[in-house]
């Protein structure tokens, strides 16, 4: 597999842990499939909704019925977790649950440098969801001095000339590029320098960096454009 993330696979780390019989103890990391990580998320939102109806069990098929999959795939994505359904009865609501927040790491909270203080990085810093899904932005930083100072939902906007130094001082493994193509190499340069492993990066441009480091992009214009096409698609078919 590459050594960045951006292949059809990806790492994610297994429950270390279980919460009842039916999880798998002390997995190891595994290589995942890319689109099995981005199923996994519409698991919880789909498990968390039924929890908040009373139910107390679900089936892969009741879940792929819901979700429009076929219920093997749902089957084997929730193996990656390492949580194993009981026959008959599927699985525990609330124990699948737990299980895939903790595969995905959500419920474990991780610092994180935003960099790029315009639009998408200030609707980034008030975007409350991340947190749930363990991600906790606590600063940002901007090359631009008007900017600098500035408290955006709470957020500290520093300058660019403190980014490394700060991200190796608070040992910040996350950073979140949010700025235009022309500063985004740069500033992924400067937050590796500072400790940093894992890039998301929303500039639309591509990173180059050493072997190691994980970058996602965010695909902000790349999902536009299939939602243009399809739109073209749309009004073709009209009458």
């Amino acid at each position: 597999m590459d050594d960045k993330l951006r292949s059809k696979a990806a790492l994610a780390p297994v429950a270390a842990e279980s919460s009842g019989d039916d999880c798998a103890q002390d997995l190891p990391l595994k290589a995942v499939p890319e689109p099995s990580l981005r199923r996994l998320p519409s698991y919880v939102y789909y498990l968390r909704a039924i929890a908040q109806l009373g139910r107390d069990n679900v089936s892969t098929s009741h879940i792929g019925e819901a979700l429009k999959l076929d219920p093997t795939q749902v089957r084997k994505d929730l193996a990656y977790t390492g949580i194993v359904g009981r026959p008959k009865v599927g699985y525990a609501v609330d124990e699948l649950i737990e299980a895939i927040e903790t595969f995905l790491g959500w419920n474990d909270i991780t610092q994180a440098f935003l960099v790029g203080a315009g639009a998408l990085g200030s609707a980034l810093l008030g975007h409350q969801r991340l947190e749930s899904c363990g991600l906790r932005l606590v600063a940002a930083f901007d090359n631009d001095p008007t900017k600098c100072g500035r408290v955006i939902h709470g957020k500290e906007v520093l300058p660019m000339e403190k980014l490394t130094s700060l991200t190796k001082r608070m040992r910040i493994h996350i950073g979140v590029l949010t700025l235009p193509a022309d500063g985004a190499q740069r500033a992924a340069d400067q937050l590796i320098a500072g400790g940093a492993l894992a890039l998301w990066n929303f500039a639309p441009t591509s990173l180059s960096v050493p072997p190691g480091i994980v970058v996602v992009d965010g695909e902000l214009y790349s999902t536009l454009g299939l939602l243009k096409r399809g739109l073209s698609l749309a009004l073709d078919k009209q009458p």
